[in-house]
């Protein structure tokens, strides 16, 4: 596979106010240390201290801040990496705020800040003159003529990496310099940034970066000076964010000098986010410059599953294992009740359009079927004339005494009617029609299972019709991505709350509806249900015990839902979703997660064609199989590629 994980460092070194000769000594020394590195960012004015201020005017400091900068430049000759630093460059009478690109020796570019703050604390404007219309001009440094301007990118062609450069205040206006570069084809953007310390302006920070990491599609550092400037009104944080794509990857905030923080960034989620998204197009690119420069991927541009897993590993490359879960309890239930809230809104919204008010739903005991049933609870509460009508219909022999009575218990606390219909009668006379024996033939007798799951639908159709009420389903996405629902089955209903919500999920939703409900007898019966093995029992049972577990079957839907999320949401190859996976969890051998990736992308490929005619239902995340709308695939489609790229 290509390698697209590239690792940018931000970097404050220990600095002095004024002491040119000092910064460039401790800058050169962080770069020798971080040669491995794709980018490196120093803060704004890193060569001469950002706290200058008239000494801006002393040709002295801007004389020995050119000469370092080429010093710098000349020590990176032997290195695959850029480099951004930031000093005052002076150009045509007048000195410019620049953050200046170094790559391959030399000094590749110069841009200077387009917009000076010179409000309450800052007075950039007393010795610097804006860049902002600073456009196709170039500067003599040596005997290099240098491209400067705001309209110059620098991309490596090995890798695909683009870097645009913005110095601090342009974050912070509404015309970001950053939005135009992204739109050019920067996928990286630095800002060196000075910015001082108040109450609450953390926050503020890193919501700009993450916000505009997010709407850039990019990876943005920003890097701001420490606390080795000047102290005479202000005190400066050493704030570091490095974020992609709206996720942020690493911050620090008054660190001990020196300090890095390094994060990986995956070129690769970037340019597909930017692909899908395609409203986002480089509507930009014609006005813009390129250099050429140097910025190596972590490891070989090559890899196989192996190395790339163990390279993500060295690197301490965090890889959440329910990348649809979020790891902070306090966000995973924000998420799981806005999640609900869109599900009931829905079905809500169907009801109304109908006119139809009387709900039709299963309920197995299971978590599907439990997290549906909660949805129609939910949507009672908008609706107070919706009626619940829960039915059970045991299969004797395979339900087993555990999901049935956990049914029984949540339709009597939730439901307006409750209902059951065994249907072992119905399939036996069935089965008997088609000359199929009365009992379970064993291993791959799905006549006989999938007999009883349409019996289930056909039963829960016609009491709609006699009700006048909606069928509402209850599979969920896992189940649709592997095609484990019967095919007119479960698969089908008239309005399919669960359709985007995946296994890993539901589970969580039920749990914290469990927690935030003030029923004891409901929250008992909730985690009980959560608590019970995942299984459609439509086989023969054990000693009343489950006998049929689906994750026997179908393999672990934590490893299925990783694979899921990540072959949609980012568009990966499977060999790269399966080194992501080993890095996700360390515990699992190399063969168990191939196998397990092979198992996922036959069962996606061959069951498309349950997904091309599914029933309506709210999308609620960045994944959905919807096929009109997030997922369109021909249901004959091979898997061969697929599979092949897993050896």
């Amino acid at each position: 596979m290509k390698n697209n994980l590239i690792k940018i460092l931000a970097a404050n070194p220990l600095m002095r106010v004024g002491d040119v000769t000092y910064n460039t000594e401790q800058i050169t020394a962080v770069i020798d240390q971080c040669k491995d590195s794709g980018l490196i960012v120093f803060p704004e004015l890193s060569l001469t201290g950002y706290t200058c201020a008239d000494l801006f005017q002393s040709d002295l400091l801007l004389d020995q801040a050119q000469r370092s900068l080429v010093k710098i430049a000349v020590g990176t000759k032997d290195l695959k990496l850029t480099v951004v630093v930031g000093l005052p460059v002076r150009f045509d009478n007048c000195i410019y705020n620049c953050g200046a690109v170094i790559s391959r020796g030399s000094i590749k570019a110069i841009v200077p800040k387009s917009y000076l703050p010179n409000y309450s604390e800052f007075y950039e404007c007393r010795w610097f003159v804006s860049g902002k219309d600073l456009k196709g001009r170039s500067i003599c440094i040596g005997e290099e003529e240098i491209p400067f301007g705001t309209d110059v990118l620098a991309e490596d062609p090995l890798t695909g990496a683009v870097l645009g450069v913005e110095l601090c205040e342009d974050l912070w206006v509404p015309d970001k310099p950053s939005t135009h570069a992204a739109l050019a084809g920067a996928n990286i953007i630095a800002n060196l940034s000075a910015s001082d310390e108040l109450t609450g302006k953390q926050e503020y920070r890193r919501e700009l970066v993450k916000q505009q990491s997010g709407s850039c599609y990019c990876a943005y550092v920003y890097v701001s000076s420490g606390m080795y400037e000047s102290s005479t009104d202000l005190v400066y944080s050493g704030h570091v964010i490095l974020a992609q794509n709206g996720s942020v990857l690493g911050e620090s905030i008054f660190p001990d000098h020196p300090y890095t923080e390094e994060v990986l960034i995956d070129l690769g989620c970037i340019m597909h986010d930017r692909r899908h998204q395609n409203t986002f197009g480089n509507s930009y690119a014609a006005e813009y410059r390129r250099v050429s420069v140097d910025m190596q991927t972590t490891g070989k541009n090559e890899m196989d599953i192996s190395e790339c897993a163990e390279m993500l590993k060295g690197y301490r490359y965090h890889i959440s294992r329910n990348p649809f879960v979020p790891e902070d309890d306090s966000e995973r239930d924000k998420r799981c009740r806005r999640i609900l809230q869109i599900q009931a809104g829905g079905l809500v919204t169907r009801v109304r359009a109908t006119g139809i008010q009387n709900l039709v739903i299963g309920i197995s005991g299971g978590l599907d079927s439990t997290l549906a049933l909660l949805v129609c609870a939910e949507a009672r509460k908008l609706i107070p004339e919706i009626r619940i009508i829960a039915y059970t219909l045991p299969s004797q022999g395979n339900t087993t005494d555990l999901t049935y009575e956990n049914a029984n218990r949540l339709m009597d606390l939730l439901a307006d009617e409750s209902h059951e219909i065994p249907i072992r009668e119905g399939v036996e006379l069935h089965l008997s029609q088609l000359g199929h024996e009365l009992t379970y033939q064993g291993e791959g007798d799905i006549t006989y299972e999938n007999a009883q799951a349409r019996m289930r639908t056909y039963l829960l159709m016609d009491a709609a019709n006699m009700k006048n009420a909606l069928v509402v389903g209850t599979g969920d996405l896992s189940e649709l991505a592997l095609g484990w629902c019967t095919y007119n089955g479960d698969h089908m209903s008239m309005y399919a709350v669960n359709v985007s919500v995946p296994k890993t999920l539901v589970r969580f939703i039920c749990r914290t509806y469990a927690g935030m409900c003030e029923n004891a007898e409901l929250k008992e019966v909730l985690e009980a249900i959560c608590d019970t093995p995942i299984t459609p029992e439509l086989v023969p049972s054990r000693d009343g015990m489950i006998a049929q577990k689906t994750e026997e079957k179908i393999g672990k839907y934590d490893l299925n839902d990783f694979f899921l999320f990540y072959t949609l949401r980012y568009g990966f190859e499977p060999s790269r979703t399966a080194a992501y996976a080993l890095r996700a969890y360390p515990e699992l051998h190399h063969e168990e997660v191939i196998k397990a990736a092979k198992n996922f992308f036959r069962r996606f490929f061959s069951q498309q064609f349950k997904r091309s005619c599914l029933p309506d239902g709210p999308k609620v995340g960045s994944v959905s199989l919807s096929p009109r709308g997030d997922w369109r695939m021909p249901s004959d489609a091979s898997s061969s590629l697929w599979l092949e790229d897993l050896k």
